[in-house]
Parts: structure tokens; C-alpha cells; sequence
């Protein structure tokens, strides 16, 4: 994951705690608090490891009283479960403190075994290949990236590095009448991979509409429990690249939805 997502999704998880203090303050519940805690722990596991310290860390939070007894006041217990959320938020800052100083260390140690980290990585290390593709001795003959069919062209060999069984042109099951090529399918590994490169009438709000009509088809793939959407964009036309992944991957829960803009 790239250091400024990281920061992005920390710093999301910790804008929430405000309101759900105020949640527990005002009625004595907190319903939004599981939620928070389970996407919060998932987000510090993916981004600095399943056994690292500051998972650990954010998993020793207490937000109850170690001890009490019968008659204790119920502000006790509120209090004790905002503190606890205090502490969240400072650990939060400090993470995101960390990622800006010094970045992830091993950012990329742990994708062997995880199929996701190892596309999300080819997403992000797309455009780096591309442009080192145009730098043959004595200009030799090389693959340029002009359309969605190089773009296809190049990923599937690099998908290739990593995955033996790597199926082009498969089609999503009717949807609304209509049915969908989707440009790769990890079969064993359930995940589905649609590519996109931007042009001159392919930008921010074209892009969004496909892909939101996209997503809705992959949702009926029997194969799938892992949608990665790449968008190619080395023009830069799309203005707002981390917003467009935030929106479009919050538009299904019955799919992971991973989308990948770069670069940016």
C-alpha cells in the first residue's frame, strides 16, 4: 500500500472517534464502536502487517474499567470507554506520524502470500514498467501503451510472474440484460481484475459511471470475491484519482472492491 493511502485511511478511522464518543455520551450505547474497531484493526493489519507491534498495540486498548463494583456510576464506564478511544486516536496520530517521517517499512514483505497485495502491487508499479519498457538499448522495438488492449497486453504478462492459471476474456453473467467481458480471472484465487487506461473522452466522470455499472455486474460472478479495478491514468486526467477510489470502493458490500488510479 502506497504511504499516502496509509495516511488517508488512518486518519479517516481516526476522524470517526469524535462522534462516537458522542454517540456513547449521548445514549449510552455505542452501535457504531464494533464497526469502528473491526475496520480499524483490519486497516493497521494491512497496512503495517498481521503480527505487528502496533496492531498489537491498537489490539491491547482497553475501553472498559478493569475492575468495578455494583454500584458504580454510570459515567465511570462511559468515561473509561472514552479514554480508551483517546488512546486510539493518539496511537492513530502516531502512526500516521511514523508513515510520513520514515514511510512503511516492508511494504511490499508480505504479499506472497496474500493474491490481492500481489495485483494491488502490479497496479502500483504499472507505470514504472511501462515507462523503463521505453528505454531499449540502440531503440529497439518495444510495446507502447496506447490503448486498453496494451494495457491488457502487458498486465497479463505480469500477472503471469505470479499467478499460473491467468484466464482473459471471460464474460460476468447476465446483468439487466447484458453481460460483461472482464479482462482477467484468477479462478482459484476468486479474484477478478478490470483494466481501464483514460483518453481523450474517457476522464473522471466516464470512468466512475462504467465502473460503477461494472461492480454491479461482478457482484453475480460465481467467481468472485475480489474485484480490482486498475485505471491506467498516465495523462493525468483524472483530477481527483483518491476521491474516485474512495467513492467507488464503499458502492457494494456483497464484493471486496479494490480501486487502483495510477499514476497520480
Amino acid at each position: 500500500m502506497k504511504p499516502e493511502k496509509a495516511i488517508e485511511i488512518l486518519k479517516r478511522q481516526r476522524e470517526q472517534i469524535p462522534a462516537i464518543q458522542q454517540e456513547r455520551k449521548r445514549t449510552g450505547n455505542n452501535p457504531s464502536f464494533n464497526l469502528w474497531q473491526r475496520n480499524t484493526k483490519t486497516a493497521i493489519s494491512k497496512i503495517f502487517g498481521e503480527e505487528s507491534d502496533h496492531k498489537n498495540e491498537f489490539s491491547s486498548i482497553r475501553y472498559s474499567l478493569m475492575a468495578f463494583v455494583g454500584d458504580t456510576p454510570d459515567y465511570v464506564f462511559d468515561n473509561a470507554f472514552c479514554s480508551g478511544l483517546d488512546e486510539a486516536s493518539s496511537l492513530l496520530t502516531s502512526m500516521i506520524a511514523e508513515i510520513e517521517e520514515y514511510g512503511i517499512d516492508g511494504n511490499f514483505i508480505e504479499t506472497k502470500d496474500d493474491p490481492v497485495a500481489l495485483v494491488e502491487l502490479i497496479c502500483h508499479q504499472f507505470h514504472k514498467v511501462a515507462r523503463q519498457l521505453q528505454q531499449r538499448h540502440d531503440n529497439r522495438q518495444t510495446i507502447e501503451i496506447n490503448d486498453e488492449y496494451d494495457v491488457q497486453d502487458l498486465f497479463h504478462a505480469l500477472l503471469k510472474i505470479h499467478f499460473d492459471d491467468v484466464r482473459p476474456e471471460e464474460y460476468t453473467p447476465s446483468y439487466a440484460g447484458s453481460s460483461t467481458r472482464v479482462d482477467f480471472l484468477l479462478k482459484n484465487e476468486k479474484i477478478i481484475i478490470e483494466l481501464k487506461k483514460t483518453r481523450k473522452n474517457l476522464k473522471q466522470k466516464e470512468v466512475g459511471e462504467q465502473l460503477i455499472v461494472d461492480i454491479a455486474h461482478y457482484q453475480t460472478h460465481p467467481d468472485c470475491e475480489t474485484l480490482v479495478c486498475f485505471v491506467y491514468d498516465p495523462e493525468g486526467r483524472i483530477a481527483n484519482p483518491i476521491g474516485v477510489e474512495n467513492d467507488l470502493e464503499r458502492c457494494t458490500n456483497s464484493i471486496s472492491v479494490k480501486v487502483i488510479i495510477s499514476p497520480k
